[in-house]
């Protein structure tokens, strides 16, 4: 069983573009979800990936993922069958100390949303904060991309 450890965070500024080494497009969406678990079709430029995730534990830190690459055709066959809502983003990545983080800048219904998660192993490993990370919002499912693609950031963000 594979344990996906991650903490999400709001970001300031734009200073991740020029520190990122890598950025790439992202369009997903979710065949099911339901109950804290979920089955999304993720494609980007050059590959396409079936995952499954459980529900988080009480913190909002760990669950279970299960991922899968397939061919991009069946991915784009795949995904006519999601579900309401997709996620656009663009996805760029920067080094701070030992670890990587994935800023995440939302287009289509969630433009204006940009978010930073990081990988751990552990949920009290240590990490070095980049200058552009904000308030921390791990735990809150209203920034889990399942709950983005059906209630899109444009109609709660001002309500945040």
């Amino acid at each position: 069983m594979s344990i996906e450890i991650e903490r999400k965070f709001l970001v300031k500024g734009t200073q991740y573009r020029t520190q990122a080494y890598s950025y790439y497009d992202i369009l997903q969406g979710y065949i099911a979800h339901e109950n804290g678990r979920s089955v999304r079709i993720r494609i980007t430029d050059t590959e396409a990936v079936l995952t499954i995730k459980g529900p988080s534990d009480i913190h909002g830190m760990s669950r279970y993922e299960w991922n899968h690459v397939i061919p991009v055709e069946d991915a784009r066959e795949l995904f006519e069958l999601h579900q309401s809502g997709s996620i656009e983003k663009r996805r760029y990545l920067v080094h701070s100390g030992p670890h990587v983080f994935e800023v995440d800048e939302f287009h289509g219904d969630n433009e204006g949303l940009v978010m930073a998660e990081v990988e751990l192993g552990s949920e009290d490993e240590v990490f070095e904060k980049p200058d552009f990370i904000g308030r921390e919002v791990t735990g809150d499912r209203r920034y889990y991309n399942a709950y983005l693609a059906s209630n899109p950031f444009r109609t709660w963000k001002d309500k945040d």
